[in-house]
């Protein structure tokens, strides 16, 4: 089995090293992240719900898409990449913004700098199973209200993510 390795970086995002993937969430380490928010013309945005066989957060709802990059991959292609992989759909790609958060999950430490992507998609995803339970495209106003009152149903990060968009 392949050891997924992840990348360290400092609060600049300048990469100081790199771990496994594994390691990197137990020690807390802060590290490269990326976030896909994908819409439709009608400015619905793509959910997902978390597979319960997920290493943290099973269950939840978040964004379209995350994941970290590979060392020695660009952010974008490694954004599309895992879209296609997990979700089964291709789109241009634009970063929104980025931040970093912290989060214990468990018996991990989710220590983030997290690249926001946005895209445009319409159509239906193909997703797969192992990384996705269901699938809902959500109207952005609605989903603001019911992350507000139901908070516990979404993934910590989604839930920052979402409070961000307000402010762009």
């Amino acid at each position: 089995m392949e050891k997924k390795e992840i990348i360290i970086v400092d609060e600049e995002n300048h990469q100081i090293g790199v771990g496994g993937k594994m390691q990197v969430h137990k020690e807390g380490k802060l590290h490269r992240s990326f976030s896909i928010l994908v819409s439709n013309h009608k400015g619905e945005v793509l959910l997902q719900k978390r597979a319960d066989t997920k290493y943290h957060s099973p269950g939840l709802w978040s964004n379209t898409c995350c994941s970290h990059p590979r060392p020695n991959h660009d952010i974008v292609s490694e954004a599309r990449r895992r879209l296609k992989e997990e979700m089964g759909i291709s789109c241009e790609l634009k970063e929104a913004f980025s931040f970093i958060y912290k989060s214990k999950v468990g018996d991990l430490i989710e220590n983030e700098f997290d690249h926001v992507f946005i895209g445009k998609f319409d159509g239906t995803p193909s997703p797969d199973p192992q990384e996705v339970a269901e699938w809902k495209w959500m109207d952005l106003k609605e989903l603001e209200k019911d992350v507000g009152e139901n908070p516990a149903k979404y993934a910590y990060w989604f839930r920052l993510i979402i409070n961000k968009l307000k402010d762009l």
